[in-house]
Order: structure tokens, then C-alpha cells, then sequence
């Protein structure tokens, strides 16, 4: 179909304005999309809050929300969300988040349904604000952030054997340990314990958005095998990333073995060699990851000592048990990869179921 704006008589400057005010009003809609949630989301925890008093100064039983779900539909029919069903989810809003200051929180500015998954899978209050708010920083679906959940992201994060305190300033050290995660779970690769090196490789790469997710924020991807010259010799380097955050390139190196000392020792060559060739004047340090099949957190402990660049040691796993009731519910690695492709956007239909 041929765009009639590029010929007509307003020309490129309207073409121009005009996409500019296209943005401006998806701009204008999404604010006030996340302004129409949040007081959905503040209006139930008021009625949860309610509830809760209720109950707690009358004595009354289970029976109430039932009743007020009746009510509340007759006298809106129009509304959706009144279920007995959503308003304990309100009540059990009220009870995770008591205090009034919960309007200000992350969690008060994250779509309904959101809500549900945590209170339904979070028990640990500390835990539950942690998922919170990286779901409001990162822009995670609710597919992704029930992911997230499964897979335990909360007590991975920062669990690596860094020497990152000893090789890296303070602000960057502290933010690269909490980069890293151990155990990294790949069992979205569909490979067995006995795979290669070679073949996790490569079927990391062909899910590099569920891998990089997997990751964590910040990751962007620089090749497979990028190789490096070094006195005449060629050198590849497993998988190669830049952090946004840290701005500084990861290189990852993958094991199928348990760590070895020298690992960290050919890790600290390859970083060398990035630093020297690759690395930009206004980047940070490169930073090292290994990838083995265990560890011995001792000897990997001993062995960063004595490294010059800062590097960190990882656990990964090809194979996760999940309980079957759970893992029905879990989107597919597909789902994920199609929604991470697509702009985050509050969905008004899931506000209101």
C-alpha cells in the first residue's frame, strides 16, 4: 500500500509531526492507563483493609465476602472484579501490605493480576517486595514475573564466587555481584545432563531472549565463538555480552565439568585480551563468568583470589524439577520470548477480572 502522506502536499515535515504526535498520545494513553490502575489497585486494598477490620472487630466469618460480592455486583453491574474470589484476594492485599504507606510502594503501581501471582506464590514478605519491584523496573509480564517466581530468581540473585569487591570499586562491585546469579536454570533448552559444551552453546543462542532473561537486565548480546587474536594465535571466546548498566562486556565461559582452578585461569587471559582489544576507553573493566556443571565454593574461592581481573562462578542447571500442579501453569518458553519481543502495556481487561 503506498503512503499517501509522502506524496501529498504537506511532505516530510507532516510525516514527521505526525509521528511524533502518535507518540506523544501512546505516551499519554499508557500514563494514563498506569493512573487508572493504581486507583483500581488502591480502591481494593482499601476494601481488603475493610474487610480485614470488619472481621476482626464483628467477628464476622467467611460468609461476609460471599454476601459483599453479591452486593457489590448488584450494584455495579457493570464492574467486573466483586467475585467472592478477588475480594479475598483484596483482603489478602490488605494483610501483605498493612500499612498505609503501601500507596507509595512498587507494588501499588503494578497491574491486579500481578498481585495474585505474588500473593499466591511469595509467602516471604522480604521476597514479595523484592519480585515487586523489579517487575515494576524491568516491565515484567505476568507470564514472566509467574517465571520468575518458579525459578526462585529472588534467592539466586547475588549467590555467585565473585571477587568483585577486590577487583572492582565499591558503586561497580556491589551492582556486578548483585548482576550475577547462581544456579543459572537452562531447562528451557530441552537438553539432558550429558549434553556438550557445544550444543548448550547453541541452544542458548537459538533462545537468546529467554536466555537473556534468564541473565538478568542489562544484558545485550555480542556474539557466539567471538574470536580474538592474540601473538599470531586465534582464540574464541564462548559467549560474549555487553551490560548496559555496569557498561562494562561479559565474557562467559561454559563448562560441562566441575570447576577447575585453571578455568580461572584461561577466564583471566580471555579478559585480558578483551580489555586490550575490544574494550572502549569509556568502559568499565570486562568482567568474567563461568558456567560449570558444580562447584566446590571453597576452591573456587581460593582460585579468585589469586586472579587479576574481576570474575565470578556459577552453577548452571539443564534439568529443574517443578511440581506438576505448578508447571501446568507455567508459560511456554514461546509465550515468554513472543511477550519480552512486545511493548509493556497495562491490560484493561486483567484490571478488572
Amino acid at each position: 500500500m503506498t503512503d499517501t502522506l509522502s506524496t501529498g502536499p504537506w511532505g516530510d515535515d507532516y510525516r514527521h509531526w505526525l509521528a511524533e504526535l502518535k507518540q506523544r498520545v501512546e505516551h499519554a494513553r499508557l500514563r494514563a492507563a498506569a493512573s487508572v490502575n493504581r486507583e483500581l489497585v488502591g480502591l481494593y486494598w482499601q476494601i481488603g483493609r475493610d474487610i480485614l477490620e470488619r472481621q476482626q472487630r464483628e467477628g464476622w466469618g467467611t460468609r461476609v465476602v460471599d454476601q459483599l460480592a453479591r452486593d457489590l455486583k448488584a450494584a455495579f453491574p457493570d464492574m467486573r472484579g466483586f467475585s467472592p474470589r478477588n475480594l479475598k484476594y483484596m483482603r489478602a492485599l490488605a494483610q501483605a501490605w498493612p500499612a498505609p504507606e503501601f500507596v507509595q510502594q512498587p507494588a501499588a503501581q503494578l497491574p491486579w493480576f500481578h498481585l495474585c501471582i505474588l500473593l499466591d506464590k511469595v509467602k516471604d514478605p522480604i521476597a514479595r517486595d523484592w519480585y515487586a519491584d523489579k517487575s515494576l523496573e524491568h516491565g515484567w509480564s505476568r507470564n514472566v514475573l509467574a517465571m520468575q517466581v518458579s525459578t526462585g530468581a529472588y534467592g539466586r540473585t547475588g549467590g555467585a564466587v565473585t571477587n568483585f569487591s577486590e577487583r572492582l570499586p565499591p558503586p561497580q562491585s556491589d551492582l556486578a555481584r548483585d548482576t550475577l546469579k547462581d544456579p543459572y536454570i537452562f531447562d528451557f533448552l530441552g537438553l539432558t545432563d550429558d549434553a556438550q559444551e557445544r550444543d548448550i552453546e547453541q541452544a542458548l543462542t537459538r533462545h537468546i531472549t529467554r536466555f537473556l532473561l534468564e541473565l538478568g537486565a542489562g544484558f545485550a548480546f555480542v556474539g557466539r565463538q567471538y574470536p580474538l587474536v592474540v601473538g599470531g594465535d586465534e582464540f574464541f571466546i564462548d559467549l560474549l555480552f555487553y551490560h548496559l548498566k555496569l557498561r562494562s562486556y561479559v565474557v562467559v565461559e561454559l563448562k560441562t565439568t566441575p570447576f577447575k582452578p585453571e578455568y580461572a585461569g584461561q577466564l583471566n587471559f580471555y579478559l585480558s585480551a578483551v580489555d586490550a582489544q575490544v574494550k572502549a576507553r569509556e568502559d568499565q573493566p570486562t568482567i568474567g563468568l563461568l558456567l560449570c556443571r558444580e562447584k566446590n565454593r571453597l576452591v573456587a574461592e581460593y582460585a579468585l583470589q589469586g586472579m587479576a581481573k574481576p570474575m565470578g562462578v556459577a552453577e548452571y542447571q539443564l534439568l529443574r524439577q517443578i511440581p506438576e500442579a505448578f508447571e501446568a501453569r507455567l508459560p511456554s518458553v514461546a509465550q515468554i520470548e513472543a511477550e519480552l519481543r512486545q511493548d509493556v502495556s497495562i491490560d484493561g481487561e486483567e484490571q478488572g477480572s
